[in-house]
């Protein structure tokens, strides 16, 4: 039985942070848009029990009411939700294929918000205590929660021991459990000489997570020590885990660029190495994952995929599509040399204007429309004549070259 086949501008991967406010930016276009979740729509965030750093809520919100409102805000602009597994992902030019169990789904741009995972312990009783259940993993999201209470960090890197010393400016007690000897830490020697200085921070050497319990709620961690098998339980109000987390990327591996970690490498504007397939958020290489730089990830890329469609339509009817051949002129308005050779370009469209067709481009506003063409510098020309480039003319300082050119094709 063949799979159902629907079209649309734009598909998103993930519902987070990133992926809702991408899909609002591209919704508020008026660009065709399917979003679609495998999970609980709002990502990670829908976990925290308050957050209490994110602009314009001074009184603090809970994660999945703020992501409530991310999703209100896309319906509005009619995004399609499809709360599904995607199963493949074919990104080529033109079209890109997102498939699932039941159909496939055609999309002339695509955002990747797939997210990260924390990595977790493995240890005995794990999944019945995360996120808002004891299990935390954001510091800055939670420390809040437990003022005044008992807390232990599992980790010894650079987020484990700066996050635990901003938690003791609410727990009244952190412990952190470190896998290696006394003294040794894996963070930077600033963090770990203030960490060691910390009079409210307790390090438990030669340890790892081997078991937790509760009831309703984690009360208890259950360490044990790797060289002795000694098992040491540690009475807790919550525990959090910063022991490293996992791109959510595996169906994307071997098609666009990632790091050694399987972070996936973009520029400023969220473009990968793919044209038309960007990618936002928690899933892609940078400093700082929050709610707030998920956000302006998931603008820029609604709007870098908005920008991208619109040139894509523009190259394929004004400069590919014509039936007769079309003379493209790049240039960049603030260079005197491009706009001196413009007025030749004017001259020359009122020449040939029976037999050619003259578009400029600019190369200020849109340089990646003229990268179509193999063009990175201004002024140039490129010449097309049934959907290919004939010829193109660089570091030109007049025309008469670009005549020739011309007088050949005609």
């Amino acid at each position: 039985m063949e799979k159902k086949r629907e079209y649309y501008d734009v598909a998103i991967i993930g519902g987070g942070a990133a992926g809702l406010t991408a899909a609002i930016y591209c919704g508020r276009a008026r660009l065709k848009t399917i979003l679609f979740e495998k999970a609980l729509t709002g990502g990670l965030a829908t976990y925290t029990s308050e957050i209490e750093n994110y602009p314009g809520f001074p009184e603090g919100i809970s994660g999945i009411n703020l992501m409530k409102l991310f999703e209100k805000q896309a319906k509005k602009f009619g995004v399609d939700f499809k709360l599904t597994a995607i199963k493949e992902a074919c990104l080529g030019a033109p079209e890109k294929v997102i498939s699932t169990f039941r159909a496939d789904y055609v999309a002339k741009a695509v955002i990747v918000a797939s997210g990260g995972k924390p990595r977790l312990t493995g240890a005995l009783g794990e999944e019945a205590f995360l996120y808002d259940k004891g299990i935390s993993f954001c510091a800055t999201c939670d420390a809040a929660y437990y003022t005044g209470k008992s807390i232990m960090v599992v980790g010894s890197g650079d987020a484990a021991i700066e996050e635990a010393m901003f938690l003791t400016k609410f727990a009244k007690r952190v412990q952190i459990s470190v896998i290696h000897d006394k003294g040794i830490v894996d963070a930077n020697e600033v963090a770990k000489e203030q960490a060691f200085a910390n009079p409210k921070l307790e390090f438990i050497w030669n340890t790892v997570v081997h078991e937790f319990k509760g009831q309703d709620r984690l009360n208890q961690v259950v360490l044990k020590n790797i060289k002795t098998e000694e098992r040491i339980p540690v009475d807790v109000d919550g525990c959090f885990l910063f022991i490293g987390y996992l791109p959510d990327t595996e169906i994307f591996k071997g098609k666009v660029n990632m790091d050694s970690r399987g972070y996936i490498v973009t520029n400023e504007t969220m473009e990968t190495n793919l044209p038309g397939v960007f990618a936002v958020g928690d899933v892609r290489v940078k400093g700082l994952r929050q709610v707030a730089t998920a956000v302006g990830d998931g603008a820029i890329g609604g709007v870098a995929a908005e920008r991208y469609l619109a040139e894509s339509a523009y190259f394929e009817q004004k400069i590919m599509g014509e039936q007769q051949p079309t003379l493209v002129y790049c240039w960049n308005p603030i260079d005197p040399a491009c706009r001196s050779i413009m007025a030749e370009v004017e001259k020359l469209k009122e020449k040939y204007k029976e037999q050619i067709k003259v578009v400029t481009v600019d190369m200020y506003k849109a340089a990646s429309l003229a990268e179509r063409l193999n063009i990175r510098q201004a002024p140039s020309f490129a010449l097309v004549k049934d959907r290919a480039i004939c010829c193109t003319v660089t570091e030109c300082s007049c025309v008469d070259s670009v005549e020739q050119e011309i007088k050949k094709v005609i």
